[in-house]
């Protein structure tokens, strides 16, 4: 992390703060999708079942790798709201080693209201995204 990068908790504040700008859950929604569509693109030979999350009602891939100490993530999925979401998580836990990871609590998701406003299948699917997370980071720290 260079200087300039917002720490994980950095991140969580600056996601909570853009999302007050909104008045209503529509348009987080939207603003969710929109940072969906700006994620890397995906290699196809990366969609394959060691790398699916299971527990997702959408199709859901998620590859790392270590490089320098620190754990790099690429994720896609099918569904545009669930790709945001890979976006939400990508900026709190994407490229910072792993005690940054298994020591960022995801307080975002009651701060920024994910908790109550996704459906149960959705946050079932935020859930195994971050279980995945946190289990490559807890392996690579081992």
């Amino acid at each position: 992390m260079t200087p300039s990068e917002p720490t994980p908790q950095q991140a969580q504040q600056e996601l909570i703060e853009e999302f007050e700008m909104f008045d209503n859950w529509m348009d987080r929604y939207q603003y969710i999708i929109d940072m969906g569509k700006q994620l890397p693109t995906f290699p196809e030979e990366w969609q394959i079942d060691e790398l699916k999350i299971q527990g997702c009602q959408s199709n859901v891939w998620m590859h790392h790798h270590l490089e320098n100490g620190r754990l790099h993530f690429d994720a896609t999925s099918d569904a545009a709201i669930v790709s945001g979401l890979i976006a939400v998580l990508m900026r709190i836990y994407n490229q910072r080693t792993p005690a940054e990871i298994t020591s960022t609590e995801p307080s975002f998701l009651a701060d920024l209201g994910l908790d109550k406003h996704l459906s149960p299948t959705r946050s079932n699917g935020l859930h195994a995204m971050l279980e995945r997370i946190y289990r490559v980071a807890r392996s690579e720290a081992a």
